[in-house]
């Protein structure tokens, strides 16, 4: 088992930055890939960024290409996404996941964290 916890959210205006954490406790962490993805009221769960068990691999989303990077520290059990020049299209709330394979669909992953409120205002 993996327990996720994820921290960071808020409210910011627009084009300001916030920076998501993600704990992980329980199983090895570095055996694990990790990913956020995040749901708005209304619509549909999307995908935004995944890191692969070394941090050597990476994958975006278009909409936030650029503007976001994830990061990984496995002597911390952590994962992270700093997301700058926020929009209020960015408003969701953001999950951070983890899967054991590499790459995965992170709207299946095996681990889910309870998600943390991003609010942006314009």
């Amino acid at each position: 088992q993996v327990q996720l916890v994820e921290s960071g959210g808020g409210l910011v205006q627009a084009g300001g930055s916030l920076r998501l954490s993600c704990l992980a406790s329980g199983r090895i962490f570095r055996s694990y890939a990790m990913g956020w993805f995040r749901q708005a009221p209304g619509k549909e769960r999307e995908f935004v960024a995944a890191i692969s068990r070394t941090g050597g691999s990476t994958a975006y989303a278009d909409s936030v290409k650029g503007r976001f990077t994830i990061s990984r520290d496995n002597a911390k059990n952590s994962v992270n996404l700093q997301m700058n020049s926020l929009k209020p299209e960015d408003t969701a709330i953001y999950y951070c996941v983890a899967d054991p394979n590499w790459p995965f669909i992170v709207s299946s992953a095996a681990y889910w964290g309870q998600g943390t409120q991003v609010t942006v205002s314009s």
